[in-house]
């Protein structure tokens, strides 16, 4: 009769774990989809200046032609400002290339900016700027996990074609972990030339 009745009392304590556990998994979601996002302490942009390759990204109706080798080019203007030139080949193989402009927001954090893809000659009006915040990167600057607050964008971007990974999926569980739904995460194709 013992028995019969710790077999009742075993399985609520199952159930009653398995519940606290599910229920810290909901609440942990709950907080990364509420919590402000925060772009990292500091960049220092000439480390940061380059070519650097995508690697994901969540979908964006302005990348919706770009198949394969997407990159963007970082470099300084004149004006101080940072010179954005991105490129990509399409499905049928045509080569695709924006140039747009960053501003920066926070410095000399330097780890947030506003991009601009409008005309140069109205580019220095404060309107049709995209956030590009900085949220995890490497002290090397090998790979940088880039979005918004809105969690809508998000980009991961590396200085290599081919990164290792299991270094692409630190930065895909990274970006879960703050609360990107991931379910439409593009991996971008990167074919060696």
């Amino acid at each position: 009769m013992t028995n019969m009745s710790k077999g009742p009392s075993l399985n609520l304590a199952k159930i009653t774990f398995a519940m606290a556990i599910g229920t810290s998994s909901i609440l942990t979601l709950a907080h990364a989809q509420t919590e402000p996002l925060q772009a990292v302490e500091k960049i220092e942009l000439n480390k940061y200046l380059g070519t650097w390759h995508e690697v994901a990204r969540k979908p964006l109706y302005f990348q919706r032609k770009c198949d394969s080798n997407v990159t963007a080019n970082y470099s300084l203007n004149k004006n101080g400002n940072i010179k954005v030139d991105n490129s990509c080949y399409t499905n049928d193989g045509k080569f695709k290339q924006t140039i747009g402009e960053a501003f920066v927001q926070n410095a000399p954090s330097n780890s947030k900016l506003k991009v601009s893809f409008l005309p140069k000659i109205i580019r220095w009006l404060p309107v049709g700027r995209g956030d590009y915040w900085v949220l995890k990167i490497d002290e090397n600057y090998e790979t940088v996990l880039v979005g918004e607050p809105d969690k809508k964008y998000m980009w991961i971007l590396s200085r290599s074609q081919q990164p290792q990974p299991e270094v692409v999926q630190e930065y895909l569980n990274y970006a879960e972990s703050i609360g990107y739904d991931l379910s439409d995460v593009i991996k971008t194709k990167q074919i060696q030339k």
